[in-house]
């Protein structure tokens, strides 16, 4: 166990100390004071972890020493032997949380998220399984206090979504959903299958952290907006006002449509949140290539082609490529109570792939 550097430490504490003084002094404005209590929110996890790191250091030293202690009580010195193994296992427990607690922080893991389902191969059954996948994140959302609210929806034609777009709302929700990117696939035998053959269709999905108006500046002079009746099912004509809203952003070339509010006002809100969310995606992707130029993460590589799932239906089984995991339970998945099993196993190998990186495996 390596120990960590102790100058680090101390200055982290430094800086707890000068942000909770200046809070008390009252003297900022509102924006540095909004800053400031988040910066003290993020770092009273961490010093609380360092107390607790350093206190089971001492602990530790302390029954060493009454082991070593030549003129102590041998009855004392054996109470200190029995007392070690827990005493290092404590300092062990405590190093590791640490360490998991310093790692760089991804900005975007707090912010709520845009969730885009696309379906793939496999036509009808493709949309059923996208249909599958909206409704297993939405009941995980639900399971988290996390809002849902669709932006823009293409239904297909025997149900399910050819594409669904949503804002997932709630505090952590990209830091949850962020490895849910790539290509999930679903063996299953179809309704309309007579002879009772597995087939094998694909669903893509994209989580988009959600971008506030901060993190990116939109030129209005790069936009061109167009303004169009909603169109229903079958072509018909939801409405007789020009409501839906596209928008295409001329430097990136990406075009944003939405149409499911009857407020033009609203349409054109909930695309700007989309257009913002995809350019910040986009720089952010960007500097992560930059930054891992030199190395692929184990978890999985963010290419939304990938294929990191596989849903088995005859088998009743859920098999996540990126980490080797399965598990037996495909209905608790899809219903959103068990995908919390394949997300803790994903973060944690985010976690190590961080710490062997930073040199702290």
């Amino acid at each position: 166990m390596t120990p960590l550097p102790s100058d680090r430490l101390d200055a982290i504490i430094q800086r707890h100390e000068i942000v909770t003084a200046t809070l008390s002094a009252g003297s900022v404005d509102s924006d540095t004071f909004v800053q400031l209590s988040r910066e003290l929110s993020d770092l009273e996890g961490v010093v609380a972890a360092i107390h607790a790191y350093r206190a089971a250091e001492a602990n530790l030293k302390g029954v060493q020493a009454l082991i070593d202690e030549p003129g102590s009580d041998s009855e004392m010195r054996a109470l200190a032997a029995d007392e070690k193994p827990e005493a290092e296992a404590a300092l062990e427990r405590a190093h590791r949380d640490l360490q998991l607690i310093l790692l760089p922080k991804d900005a975007a893991d707090e912010k709520s998220a845009i969730l885009e389902i696309r379906a793939g191969t496999g036509g009808d059954e493709a949309a059923l399984f996208a249909g599958d996948l909206f409704r297993m994140y939405a009941k995980y959302a639900e399971t988290k206090g996390w809002k849902v609210e669709v932006i823009s929806e293409s239904e297909g034609t025997v149900g399910g979504y050819r594409e669904v777009v949503a804002e997932v709302k709630g505090r952590g929700v990209f830091a949850r959903l962020k490895f849910e990117s790539g290509a999930h696939r679903v063996q299953r035998v179809p309704d309309t299958e007579a002879q009772g053959r597995i087939h094998t269709s694909a669903a893509t999905v994209a989580v988009l952290p959600e971008a506030e108006e901060v993190d990116i500046v939109i030129n209005d002079a790069d936009l061109k907006i167009d303004t169009m009746r909603s169109q229903g099912a079958g072509g018909q004509h939801v409405n007789k006002t020009e409501s839906a809203i596209r928008i295409t952003h001329m430097p990136s070339g990406i075009v944003i449509f939405v149409q499911e509010e009857r407020s033009q006002h609203k349409n054109r809100a909930r695309a700007m949140a989309l257009l913002r969310a995809k350019l910040y995606d986009a720089e952010r992707t960007a500097k992560d290539s930059a930054r891992a130029a030199d190395r692929k993460s184990q978890v999985g590589s963010g290419d939304r082609s990938e294929r990191i799932r596989t849903y088995n239906f005859p088998q009743a089984r859920v098999t996540d490529h990126r980490i080797n995991l399965t598990l037996y339970k495909l209905e608790e998945v899809l219903a959103g109570e068990a995908l919390d099993e394949l997300v803790d196993a994903l973060v944690t190998e985010h976690q190590a792939e961080l710490l062997a990186a930073e040199g702290m495996a």
